[in-house]
This record gives structure tokens, sequence and C-alpha cells, in this order.
């Protein structure tokens, strides 16, 4: 490190951002758009009826990769891996036209945005920051676009 960002304590060596969760209104919708717009993939599902309320854990998985089949080699595998995007979707909240979550980009800012990294087929032209570019998720979640 340098004298600007001291180095983390030693004893937090081995520590790892395990993932982000968003919430989100339509998990179909979602669903949708981060497996075939941003290629993710879903590595697990889990529905919770008493709370009436689903997760989603989404990543992109190399062409040769596996996911651990028990449930304890998932866990492990899970929350070592970089990217993993949660969704939780709270059950009806895509039948309310007025429901909307505070995705933290208005005048009063808060949660910012993911970013996806791609390889650019060609460079953003406009806009102040000439290297990303910005897309919108189902939800209004702002998704930075970055260069390879």
């Amino acid at each position: 490190m340098n004298q600007h960002f001291p180095a983390p304590p030693a004893q937090t060596a081995g520590f790892t951002l395990a993932h982000q969760m968003i919430r989100v209104k339509n998990l179909e919708k979602s669903l949708e758009f981060y497996t075939h717009i941003l290629g993710m993939t879903v590595v697990r599902r889990a529905d919770y009826p008493n709370c009436q309320f689903t997760l989603c854990f989404l990543c992109h998985l190399a062409p040769d990769e596996s996911i651990p089949e028990k449930d304890a080699d998932f866990k492990r595998w899970l929350a070592t891996r970089r990217g993993v995007l949660e969704l939780t979707h709270n059950w009806g909240t895509e039948h309310d036209p007025h429901f909307s979550y505070d995705i933290g980009n208005g005048e009063r800012g808060g949660y910012g945005h993911i970013a996806i990294s791609v390889p650019f087929r060609k460079r953003p032209e406009e806009g102040r920051m000439k290297d990303i570019a910005f897309i919108t998720d189902p939800d209004g979640y702002w998704i930075e676009i970055i260069q390879q």
C-alpha cells in the first residue's frame, strides 16, 4: 500500500467481500435481465414461504466451472467467490403498480451502482466519463459497464 492508504490490519488477511444484495420488485424480470443481458448464472435459489421472500444468487461462471452440489461445499464455494449478486424478492411487490425501491441514485443519494466488466466492441463516446457506460436493470439500479 502507500502512505495515503495504509495496509489493512493483519488479522483481516483473507477477508473477501462475498456478495452484494439488492431488492427487486419483479424477480422474473430481474432474472431475465441478469441472465440474458449480463450473462450471469443463477447458482442458488431459495424460497422462504413462511417469510414470503425469495433469494437468488447469481455470478459469472467459467465455461468449465461446476457448482458444488453438497450444501456445505456450496456455502464455502459461494463465500469465497467474487462478483456474486444476491437478488432479494419480497413476494407480492410485483403486483403493486405504485411500489418501488429507493435505488439510491436520486437527489438524496445512497446506494450508487454495481459494475460489470465486459470486453467493449465500441468505446462509449458520450458523457463526461469516456471509458464507461451505464445501463439500468428492471428496478432502475444503475450498472456500470467497464472495459476488461
